[in-house]
């Protein structure tokens, strides 16, 4: 059993060498990665490799976090703002939006911090609750495409022209948020925050996994997540979308039919959705799987370099979707059009107070903006 406890603290040392970054001693074996994929701003060897690889990792996540925020934020506003786009699609879509803001601000941030420190920063409450509130949020964004997938498959398949009402759907959002934390809650129970000695007089601090009886319920909790967030939704998905792709292509044409060449358009965006979804998330997921299936993949020499870069490409998914809809949604563009036009100063603003009488009120909103067809 003490043997064990030893080998099990040692794994823990090396992962911590590798994932986590930390300081390295001196005399280092020829054999150790280069400071590409050790970006601690603790290593001292080759400073100008260690500060570019520093900005590049900044550079990216400042980027994703700065688009990520902006377009899903303007996601929100806009169908709070205009009547027109409050249907119970766009209020999952909106769902959609929050998860992914949740994402950009929970997670982005602390990962960057904790990948150029290497170590565990901050506290042992939020030890606990972030990466508890991360996997709730990644959870979200997966039920709710699926929510999504087949409310569109009940309506088009099945002609069920009654929509959802709004009190179903916030019913379906809350239930959703709910299993959600649920599913994420061992993140939060299964954890320990500790202070950990790598050499003598050397002390970091560490937020990791501690699952009862043998590690094995670690790896079994990972390739359950794994099913449950990317192989069971992307399953629902593709069934769902092939039936409404089948159901479309077999309607009778009608001549110009604008009704169907709407539902058209928004599948289409829905369906992409789904893609860049699937295609983002894989390469992280695989890495991931391998990780859990052979422990050996720890010890790679580009590990710490597959690793930010697979997660980086999981995290574009989260700003991606309001571009897709400003392209694919011509409500949306005109919604994201007049937001622009009304609120950005300069020249945005000269269209609108052409548009004002002069003896209304100065600050009230022009009418055009307010008539904007969305």
């Amino acid at each position: 059993m003490k043997s064990k406890r030893q080998q099990k603290k040692k794994s823990l040392k090396i992962l911590l060498f590798l994932f986590h970054l930390t300081p390295l001693p001196s005399s280092l074996p020829p054999s150790l990665p280069p400071c590409l994929l050790l970006p601690s701003l603790h290593f001292s060897p080759r400073p100008a490799c260690l500060v570019g690889v520093q900005v590049t990792l900044i550079l990216a996540y400042s980027s994703i976090i700065l688009f990520g925020v902006t377009g899903n934020s303007l996601v929100i506003y806009v169908v709070y703002r205009f009547k027109k786009l409050q249907t119970v699609t766009n209020f999952f879509i909106v769902n959609l939006a929050v998860s992914d803001l949740l994402v950009n601000i929970l997670c982005l941030p602390f990962t960057l911090v904790n990948t150029l420190y290497g170590e565990w920063k901050f506290g042992q409450v939020l030890c606990f609750m972030l990466p508890c509130a991360q996997g709730m949020a990644v959870h979200v964004s997966t039920i709710t495409l699926n929510v999504i997938a087949l409310d569109r498959h009940r309506s088009i398949v099945y002609h069920m022209e009654t929509k959802m009402s709004k009190d179903i759907c916030s019913v379906v959002i809350i239930m959703t948020w709910t299993v959600s934390a649920l599913l994420a809650s061992p993140l939060a129970i299964f954890r320990e925050y500790q202070t950990l000695e790598l050499q003598q007089g050397k002390f970091i601090q560490v937020c990791v996994e501690k699952w009862p009886g043998s590690s094995m319920n670690g790896s079994i909790y990972s390739v359950s997540m794994l099913i449950v967030q990317y192989c069971l939704p992307l399953a629902i998905n593709c069934f769902a979308y092939i039936r409404i792709w089948k159901k479309m292509k077999d309607m009778p044409y009608r001549g110009r039919n604008d009704h169907h060449e709407r539902r058209k358009r928004t599948t289409q965006m829905l369906v992409t959705m789904v893609v860049v979804f699937a295609i983002s998330w894989l390469p992280f997921y695989v890495f991931q799987l391998a990780v859990d299936i052979n422990s050996s993949v720890l010890r790679m020499k580009d590990f710490k370099l597959l690793f930010t870069l697979f997660h980086v490409v999981a995290m574009c998914s989260t700003f991606v979707n309001p571009i897709l809809y400003g392209w694919m949604n011509t409500n949306y563009r005109s919604a994201f059009l007049s937001v622009c036009r009304c609120k950005w100063p300069f020249g945005f603003t000269t269209q609108c107070n052409q548009n004002r009488d002069a003896t209304r009120e100065e600050g009230r909103v022009c009418k055009k903006c307010k008539s904007t067809n969305v």
